[in-house]
This record gives structure tokens, sequence and C-alpha cells, in this order.
């Protein structure tokens, strides 16, 4: 495959997948500025090292990775942002009601750890199966399923925490 065909697949891939690039990104920063531009440097990073994608079968796991990537370290670099968009905030919500209890939800997820964090994050709101997180994370299988039973223990202790209080 020529170097042009990757560019025309990467640019085809993030067209289609524009939506869930920035959903990935927002669910780290939680900030519609900060995540375009993750989305916009992670673009830059993928065209940039396009020789290093040896399969295209692996391009979305591939982006994703890039793009975990940058969101982390745009947060070490900037610290975590806690501003969150109220038309965005709702749009994650189904319903009115539950407006609290989810953002306690997103708030203890926010709270976890990484990898923990990137686990469940892909896999329950980006609905990754565990083998594709295991690719993107560069991990064995078993490894996922762990840290997300691990993840998820964590979050059930936090939000009966909540509940209790």
């Amino acid at each position: 495959m020529t170097k042009k065909e990757k560019y025309q697949l990467v640019e085809n891939y993030i067209i289609e997948n524009q939506n869930t690039l920035y959903r990935l990104a927002y669910s780290y920063v939680k900030n519609k500025e900060n995540a375009l531009d993750i989305v916009q440097e992670s673009i830059f990073k993928a065209l940039k090292s396009i020789d290093q994608l040896n399969e295209i079968g692996y391009l979305k796991t591939w982006l994703y990775r890039i793009v975990i990537n940058t969101s982390l370290d745009f947060i070490k670099k900037h610290g975590r942002m806690q501003a969150m968009d109220d038309d965005v905030l709702h749009s994650f919500m189904p319903e009115q009601r539950d407006v609290e209890k989810n953002y306690d939800l997103y708030e203890a997820i926010d709270h976890l750890k990484e990898p923990y964090k990137t686990i469940i994050v892909l896999r329950y709101f980006e609905d990754l199966k565990i083998d594709e997180i295991a690719e993107i994370q560069n991990e064995n299988t078993n490894t996922i399923k762990t840290r997300l039973y691990a993840a998820l223990r964590k979050l059930r202790i936090k939000m009966e925490e909540k509940v209790e209080a």
C-alpha cells in the first residue's frame, strides 16, 4: 500500500469517526475546546507518523492509542480540566431525572487512575471489545479483563460511598 493510499484511508476514517474521536478526548479533559485541540493534535501526529501504521486493519486501535496518549499528555502538561459545558453534559445523559446520579458516575470514573479509566471509557462509552482494548493498550487480554474488573470494583465502592454520604 502506498503512502498516498494510507493517507486517504486515514483521512476517510477520521472524517467518518470524528465524533467518536472527539468524545474519547472529551472523556479525559471535560472541555470542548481542549478536546478539539487534542483531536487536532492527534490527527497531526497520526499523519506525521503514518509510516508506523504497518497494517491498515489496526487503523482504529492505532488512532485510538494516539488520541488517548495525546489526552494523557495534555493532562500532564495542563492539569485536569473540570469545566464542563452544560449542553455537552446533557447530551451524554439519557434522562433529566438521572442527571445527578450520572454526574456522580462520571465524576467517579474521572477519579480512576490510569489505565483503569481508559479501560472503562473504551469498554462502556466507546463499546469496544476486550481484545480491541488490549490492542490499544498494548496489553494481554487477561490483563485488560483483570483491570476492568478492578476498575468496576473501585467504581462500585466509590458509588456506594456517594449513596451513603
